[in-house]
């Protein structure tokens, strides 16, 4: 006979959710102690490596096995680094560089830091074939748009990761990379024959999975070549016919944020809840937006009712705890044998130390490597011999990367060139302005101009900026720190990622501190 009194237990067991505060509220405690299986940290619980330390140490106090799980892509999308910026290149830096070796040293240097503050799931990779340029949501985030290098990187990346003794997760199955709608706003879809998808999409989530990834996180799109009628996260052909039975996954299948309107909209947070439990998924990922104890309760209570209605089969629900058992028993095992070991080995070096503190030393190192520097016969002389005036063009914030984190190459050229001035514009900014041109010049004289943008691709505003600027000062350096898909400016550097590493890099580069990896391009004028 089924036992119902363990169906909260079981329900509780399934979720991830978030809290507001840097310590661990009374709320989350009492849960753990009544068997919530997770909680999913985001930037606001984030103040410092050993703060983080500390909050883990109180959750294990009231569950020794809690998974805690972070969004921590080492790039543009940062929570561990959110106050200052990743210093780390992230994943298309990486994969510009197609150093695997490399990728892998940035995803275990990642893993220790990770591993000493007491995180044990990273919702990362993104392994996701950022095909369409004009994604709004992937970017940069991907390794590139090429299968075979996001499946190799994807591969190094996560073999890196969890020989630090976390575990990481592919994301966003079965594939957000081409499309031009981003989830977090309305349903994606994905327009595509199983014949492309499986020679696109699904090439890095099978080398993710022959890599041994531990998890792996649902999307929240439309792919009717598989299923027509539901999105991925709550669709049982795709998370259980597609998953686990056709490339044969048997780790944990967690959602992405289940209040996303790419499922909520539609099926409600508990509706979408039990849809996806019933399709195959094994942990709901909640929290960003709602935050809170009576959304866990209504969560949980929503799974255990649909049990007893029938809804969701007990068998689902009791194999999709059994999972996050395993995985939580994974990162103990693990983190005891192998990341316990590497932390402590590396807190007696001097690089941890300055990783800790500092940053990432093989990240910044890195982000070195990914610059790209193209120049045409006419382009100015580096290093720059007085400060120049520093314009960064900010496009819509992108939910997924936060708009609490910094970004930009003006106060690092100030460090290296005191006196560099700077300023940042907005579409509004510019919205109505006769002469366009004027605001951006405003401040800059006769030094030099350095013009910052991000995915100009996608922003006619800022290619419209771009060019009447260039048509003035065809002597200023342009800096992508997204997608490199167009190159202009006499001098143009491209980062690859708009992380506090990236705009280092350049800023070195520009200030004669450093060199390019790679030999400048010369184009002809």
């Amino acid at each position: 006979m089924p036992n119902h009194g363990e169906l909260p237990d079981l329900a509780a067991t399934v979720l991830q959710p978030g809290f507001v505060g840097t310590t661990v509220p009374d709320w989350v405690r009492r849960r753990l102690g009544e068997g919530l299986g997770g909680v999913a940290l985001f930037a606001r619980n984030v103040e410092s490596p050993a703060q983080v330390a500390a909050l883990t140490a109180q959750l294990r106090a009231e569950r020794p096995d809690v998974i805690v799980a972070i969004d921590e892509e080492a790039g543009d999308v940062t929570r561990f680094e959110s106050r200052h910026g990743s210093s780390r290149p992230g994943n298309l830096g990486l994969g510009a560089i197609d150093d695997t070796d490399l990728t892998s040293a940035v995803a275990r240097d990642l893993g220790l830091e990770l591993a000493h503050a007491g995180i044990t799931l990273d919702y990362a990779p993104d392994t996701d074939v950022n095909s369409n340029p004009d994604n709004p949501v992937i970017g940069v985030r991907a390794f590139g748009a090429e299968p075979g290098l996001v499946a190799r990187h994807g591969a190094a990346w996560i073999r890196g990761l969890q020989e630090s003794g976390v575990a990481a997760c592919a994301k966003h199955f079965p594939g957000h990379g081409d499309t031009a709608v981003d989830s977090h706003h309305d349903v994606p879809l994905i327009d595509r024959s199983r014949e492309w998808l499986d020679e696109v999409e699904l090439v890095p989530f099978r080398a993710a999975i022959a890599a041994g990834v531990q998890s792996v996180m649902t999307g929240h799109l439309l792919v009717p070549a598989y299923d027509p009628d539901l999105p991925a996260t709550l669709s049982r052909r795709i998370l259980t016919g597609l998953l686990r039975e056709e490339l044969g996954f048997e780790g944990l299948i967690v959602t992405d944020g289940i209040e996303m309107q790419g499922v909520r909209r539609a099926y409600g947070l508990e509706g979408a809840t039990v849809r996806a439990l019933a399709a195959g998924a094994d942990a709901i990922c909640v929290g960003g937006d709602h935050a809170d104890e009576q959304t866990a309760l209504r969560l949980r209570d929503a799974i255990v009712a649909a049990v007893r209605s029938g809804e969701l089969p007990e068998a689902r629900l009791r194999d999709a705890a059994a999972r996050v058992r395993k995985l939580a028993a994974w990162t103990l095992e693990t983190q005891t044998s192998i990341g316990a070991r590497a932390v402590a080995d590396a807190a007696g070096s001097d690089a941890h130390e300055v990783a800790v503190i500092g940053g990432s030393v093989v990240g910044q190192a890195a982000a070195r490597r990914a610059v790209r520097v193209t120049a045409t016969a006419d382009a100015p002389d580096l290093p720059l011999t007085l400060p120049p005036h520093v314009v960064e063009f900010a496009p819509p914030r992108n939910i997924a990367i936060g708009a609490e984190t910094p970004w930009g190459v003006g106060a690092p050229l100030n460090t290296l060139l005191p006196g560099t001035t700077s300023v940042r514009l907005s579409a509004d900014d510019l919205a109505g302005v006769t002469d366009p041109v004027a605001p951006i010049l405003a401040g800059a004289g006769a030094r030099p101009l350095v013009l910052v943008v991000r995915d100009v691709h996608r922003h006619p505003w800022i290619a419209d900026a771009l060019e009447r600027t260039l048509a003035v000062r065809p002597d200023a350096i342009v800096v992508e720190m997204g997608v490199p898909v167009v190159v202009s400016g006499g001098l143009h550097l491209a980062t690859y990622g708009a992380t506090r590493a990236c705009g280092q890099a350049a800023a070195e580069i520009i200030a004669g501190t450093s060199v390019p990896h790679l030999a400048s391009q010369a184009l002809a004028a």
